[in-house]
């Protein structure tokens, strides 16, 4: 493994690809403070970036707001040419970016690759939604008066990124934001800058204007905090944690700001003794395993009918003992390793706890044969609801099985969180199916099947996981605000 991105960087077909400058006011800038990018599967250096200061994000917040007061006249179409145009920058360049992925948060590159097109998916819908952000006429309770609604951009913005998406967030976020009129300043993990650096490139190259889009590298909260401090930055997206959300929360509220906020997800799913077996598998295996087990959507409590309890953890167990561990980079590889060593740490936590509380281990061990960051895909079973994993989002490749009798049952136990992110159903039943998505506390319910996020659904949860939606024509919304006009117009 050793070795194995810092030649895949060497190889890329861009030669300005992994960028280290950050990019501000339409300059790239180089400082003397560094931040260093880490291959997680083998702790080696790659490269060093840019590692901006608090006068860089005055900087940048200055030129967005300058730029803004241009781009919110670009008209809709003009500004959904330029973000195809973006678009189909990002699917030239799909190879050279999945390695950026792969080499700085771990994932598989097919997954990389697959997190490229889904990307570029948001800048094409955006695009073509930007023009219709419909405002409304009122009919008048007013004699001679006549009123309306216009939607108009909310101004600048900023976007806090997670490690585990790292185009992915910014494109749905950054299109929405620039379809609506916004100008977006973008803060990426300080694991993962390279991808956002090269998002940043091929959209000066696409004909983004100077400040419309601005990408500020290093340590993430004191550079967080600036921007939300500043009273000019109107709106505020963050992808992460609901833990970080809370504070960046209780941040932006001493400027008053408008918030979306995509947090953590402690997903169960729920498979039913009629769901045809082999399919619930299929859907909890891809549900679960999914970005290693870093997903937010990860299939988190696995509650499964007593019924078919023990055939199903039989056959889930041999499939996820079949998954291959390694390096992104190396061929046939379905689980990479975990972005952040703490990450990989409360897996090990997790298992070690719910084994000492009388959870079974049925595949899978505590210590993976490749140290480091590496998880072995392991699976819990017989796990209650007090253990930690079944209380905590994992976030890793650990899969905890509990078995369950009754639907109100499993209702009442999915629903016993403070997360509501997503939930997934499999059975057979049509008219049980319709009573669990009424009845999960969950902003997202998908009935058997593991896929179901894209562009045009509105991405987002209930309780503490969240605040507005990503994608659809919600997404836009979070980007705009409605202004009523009253015209009065006396009689003749």
């Amino acid at each position: 493994m050793q070795g194995l991105a810092i030649a895949a960087l060497k190889r890329l077909e861009r030669p300005d690809f992994p960028e280290r400058r950050a990019f501000v006011a339409g300059c790239w800038i180089e400082r003397g403070e560094t931040t260093p990018v880490i291959d997680p599967a083998t702790g080696e250096h790659l490269v060093d970036v840019a590692a901006c200061s608090a006068a860089d994000v005055d900087r940048a917040v200055e030129a967005a707001h300058t730029a803004f007061l241009a781009w919110r006249d670009v008209l809709p179409a003009e500004r959904g040419a330029i973000l195809r145009a973006w678009a189909a920058g990002m699917r030239r360049n799909a190879n050279d970016l999945a390695v950026l992925i792969t080499a700085e948060q771990g994932k598989p590159l097919a997954e990389a690759r697959g997190e490229i097109a889904y990307a570029a998916q948001f800048l094409d819908w955006f695009a073509a939604e930007g023009e219709r952000a419909y405002g409304e006429t009122i009919p008048s309770h007013l004699r001679g008066s006549r009123l309306s609604v216009q939607m108009q951009p909310v101004g600048v913005t900023a976007a806090i990124t997670p490690w585990n998406f790292p185009s992915a967030m910014i494109a749905r976020k950054a299109g929405a934001a620039l379809a609506a009129g916004c100008t977006m300043i973008v803060k990426p993990a300080p694991e993962t800058p390279l991808s956002a650096l090269a998002l940043a490139r091929l959209a000066e190259e696409a004909g983004v204007p100077e400040g419309v889009l601005q990408v500020v590298t290093g340590e993430a909260a004191p550079l967080a905090r600036r921007l939300l401090d500043h009273t000019e930055v109107r709106a505020f997206s963050f992808t992460g944690s609901t833990e970080i959300g809370r504070l960046l929360l209780t941040r932006s509220a001493l400027t008053i700001k408008k918030a979306s906020l995509e947090l953590g997800g402690h997903a169960p799913f729920v498979v039913f003794d009629d769901a045809p077996l082999e399919n619930a598998v299929d859907g909890c295996m891809a549900a679960k395993f999914a970005t290693s087990g870093q997903d937010c959507l990860a299939a988190n409590r696995i509650y499964v009918q007593r019924a078919c309890y023990e055939r199903f953890t039989e056959v889930f167990a041999r499939a996820t003992a079949a998954l291959k561990v390694g390096h992104g980079l190396a061929d046939g590889v379905d689980i990479g390793p975990m972005t952040r060593p703490s990450v990989a740490h409360k897996c090990r936590q997790q298992i070690a706890q719910a084994l000492a509380a009388g959870a079974r281990l049925v595949t899978g061990t505590q210590d993976s044969p490749l140290a480091g960051n590496f998880v072995t895909p392991a699976v819990l079973a017989d796990v209650t609801d007090d253990m930690l994993i079944a209380r905590e989002e994992t976030f890793g490749p650990v899969a905890a099985i509990l078995p369950f009798d009754s639907e109100e049952e499993v209702i009442a136990r999915a629903n016993d969180t403070e997360m509501g992110l997503a939930a997934y159903v499999y059975t057979a039943d049509l008219a049980r199916a319709m009573r669990l998505t009424d009845r999960l506390e969950y902003g997202m319910v998908a009935v058997n099947t593991p896929k179901f996020t894209g562009a045009p659904i509105p991405f987002g949860g209930w309780k503490q996981s969240g605040l507005g939606r990503e994608g659809s024509r919600h997404g836009l919304a979070e980007y705009l605000e409605p202004k009523y006009v009253c015209i009065g117009h006396p009689a003749a």
